[in-house]
């Protein structure tokens, strides 16, 4: 196995010019924002060298980067997914918003399970649409009760609403079981409610777990899902995704209008096709690596700050941080960002249930999730600023 998180210094880090490495000053260890400490996927760099140097810097066109994702959606999960139910999006979020508008109205609810991925929030209060909140149980998984309670309270009057879902979940690595999402498909039903999934991170899943997409569960055949590679591969600055449509929600998702796919990026299309075809490799070694930061996180933790909870996550490289036991407050990450200089992101930006969490991204070498930890244990001996 080939470790991408131990390929690139520091140094080097500090020299790229993304928002990770750029909203804060340099003293600052930045373990915040979805971006990974990788070197990109050669088959991914030559697929765009290839397109800058014959001039292939056009519109995008036809189905290429839906057949890419059906051929790893195959090939990973075994699922069929119909290229011809689909519709290239600009990013996961434009696309999220993009069906939203399709299946909702102004001020109909949508249903989210927090703590969850913050810009939820903000995407569905700039559609004009309300959130509707359903929290997750106190083991990190769906709780169907509170989906179902939300539901009622969402159609209400006979409004249309719609449930978000985030599969699998951000911030707490949670992987869904297919009874779990059979479960939320047929409550969709009986409530007549529209689920949209976020399938960003499906491609992050750890070998001890298994993603199961939600357009494979019995039910799902009225509901959408939005894939991309961005989360996968690291192409968060390539921006391109595809939304899918069950059977039942194809008409519907062909009515989108098509200045929506006018937001992609046709290179990023073609460097997300070539990481679904030919990026499995670094995929799996990434992976792999993965799963050694996500137990290093936990042994950190348990040695140097063994009053924080964290549940080893099943995908993602997000460790959700349960801090209520130091009584830093509703935002430990402030102490940690002003006393120890380690920057992640606040538990309250996440909804309900994220007071005194914070989430910590270990997509990083073994020194950088080592000191990040040793900063944090720091912080909480260090005074507050001015005392």
């Amino acid at each position: 196995m080939s470790n991408p998180f131990e390929s690139l210094t520091l140094d080097s880090l500090r020299r790229r010019s993304s928002l990770k490495w750029r909203e804060h000053p340099a003293d600052v260890l930045p373990m915040w924002v979805a971006e990974m400490d990788v070197p990109t996927a050669e088959p991914v760099v030559a697929a765009v060298r290839a397109a800058l140097e014959g001039g292939d810097t056009g519109y995008p066109a036809g189905r290429s980067y839906a057949e890419a994702m059906a051929e790893f959606a195959a090939d990973r999960w075994g699922w069929r997914l119909e290229v011809e139910h689909t519709a290239l999006v600009p990013d996961v979020m434009i696309g999220i918003t993009e069906v939203l508008q399709l299946v909702t109205g102004p001020g109909d609810g949508v249903i989210v399970t927090p703590p969850v991925y913050p810009p939820f929030f903000a995407f569905i209060a700039h559609a004009g649409r309300r959130v509707v909140e359903a929290p997750l149980g106190e083991d990190h998984r769906l709780d169907l009760d509170a989906i179902s309670a939300a539901m009622v309270a969402a159609t209400a009057g006979g409004r249309a609403a719609a449930l978000l879902l985030c599969n699998p979940h951000n911030p707490t690595g949670t992987v869904h079981t297919v009874a779990e999402l059979a479960a939320v498909a047929e409550l969709s039903r009986r409530h007549d409610v529209t689920v949209v999934v976020d399938e960003i991170h499906a491609p992050l899943v750890h070998r001890d777990a298994t993603h199961v997409p939600y357009l494979s569960v019995p039910g799902s055949d009225n509901a959408y899902a939005v894939m991309s590679a961005s989360k996968g591969w690291n192409l968060a600055g390539l921006k391109a995704a595809v939304a899918v449509a069950g059977a039942e929600a194809a008409a519907t998702l062909e009515t989108m209008p098509e200045i929506v796919w006018h937001g992609a990026s046709h290179v990023a299309v073609i460097a997300h096709a070539a990481a679904l075809r030919e990026g499995v490799p670094w995929l799996d070694d990434t992976i792999a690596a993965l799963e050694l930061n996500r137990d290093l996180v936990a042994d950190l933790l348990a040695a140097q700050l063994p009053a924080v909870r964290y549940q080893v996550p099943r995908a993602t490289y997000l460790a959700w941080l349960d801090c209520t036991a130091l009584d830093l407050g509703d935002d430990p990450s402030e102490t940690f960002l002003q006393r120890g200089r380690v920057a992640m992101i606040a538990g309250p930006d996440f909804g309900t249930g994220g007071e005194g969490h914070v989430r910590l991204n270990f997509a990083a070498s073994a020194a950088v999730i080592t000191e990040g930890v040793r900063r944090m244990a720091r912080a909480l001996d260090e005074p507050a600023a001015g005392g």
